[in-house]
């Protein structure tokens, strides 16, 4: 059976982000979508500004910590469209701490926001999808999903839990001609990892040669992800494969950590300095 084209889309933390670069990329291409964000003034004030039509997208609050929230947004979707052709889970949060010092409300935030976001939307979606026999649902877990990173130990198991989690119910709704893709990019230039630079436990994050830019996540999941409907994809490539390898012999990870950590380090005081300056 020949998969339609999709038109009908749903994404969560519109309001920045990669969120909002899919937004406007999706809005771009003349597609329906609800796009949503529990900052809804903002995400509303970026929509009327950017001028995105009312006639073919909609904003909506939506907190992803609520699944009463997700079965109304979704609602929406077939009050308006009759269905819904794919969902994205970009929604995230990070607070980078020791191990020792992570607030209760941290530990909480980071499992209900990006881990029970994530199986609500997915399972709010699913519903919808399996009674439609077609749809697409796509994930955004991380680097951090692939191998544990110190300094940042919540957000790393919370991404692990979302690509477990995707992994699993992609095998489960391959049946009704649903797909899941879980994308596991590296780090990228959003206001998420401006918060990190000031952070001594984050060094991790800024080791990479290069940050992906919301645009290169963009072309990735409307290009090859909706085309191709993939099960997992890693960006780039070879961090991925990196980062497997720490997690399958973790006595290499102990020898690598400590030169990346200081790759990473002199990463963040040369980003603090030119903020100064």
């Amino acid at each position: 059976m020949t998969t339609p084209s999709p038109d009908r889309f749903l994404l969560t933390g519109c309001a920045s982000g990669i969120g909002r670069q899919l937004a406007e990329d999706i809005v771009r291409r003349g597609h329906r979508l609800i796009a949503t964000d529990a900052e809804i003034d903002k995400l509303r004030a970026h929509a009327e500004e950017a001028g995105w039509p009312p006639e073919r997208v909609r904003c909506e609050p939506l907190d992803v910590r609520d699944p009463q929230a997700w079965e109304r947004t979704v609602a929406i979707a077939e009050e308006l469209w009759e269905g819904l052709d794919v969902a994205m889970n970009i929604a995230g949060i990070i607070a980078p701490s020791p191990v020792a010092d992570a607030a209760d409300e941290d530990v909480h935030r980071h499992f209900d926001v990006n881990v029970k976001g994530v199986v609500f939307g997915t399972r709010a979606a699913a519903r919808v999808m399996i009674r439609q026999r077609q749809g697409h649902i796509v994930n955004v877990a991380s680097l951090a999903s692939l191998a544990p990173i110190p300094g940042i130990a919540l957000y790393s198991a919370s991404k692990y839990a979302v690509r477990a989690y995707s992994l699993a119910a992609a095998e489960e709704l391959r049946r009704y001609g649903v797909a899941v893709t879980t994308i596991c990019p590296d780090a990228v230039q959003t206001p998420m990892l401006d918060r990190q630079v000031a952070h001594d436990e984050a060094a991790l994050t800024f080791s990479a040669p290069r940050f992906l830019t919301v645009e290169d996540l963009s072309r990735i999941l409307l290009g090859k992800v909706l085309r191709r409907r993939p099960l997992l994809v890693v960006v780039p490539r070879w961090r991925g494969w990196l980062a497997r390898l720490g997690d399958l012999f973790p006595s290499v990870s102990k020898t690598l950590t400590p030169i990346f950590t200081l790759q990473g380090r002199r990463r963040q005081q040369s980003l603090q300095r030119s903020r100064e300056s």
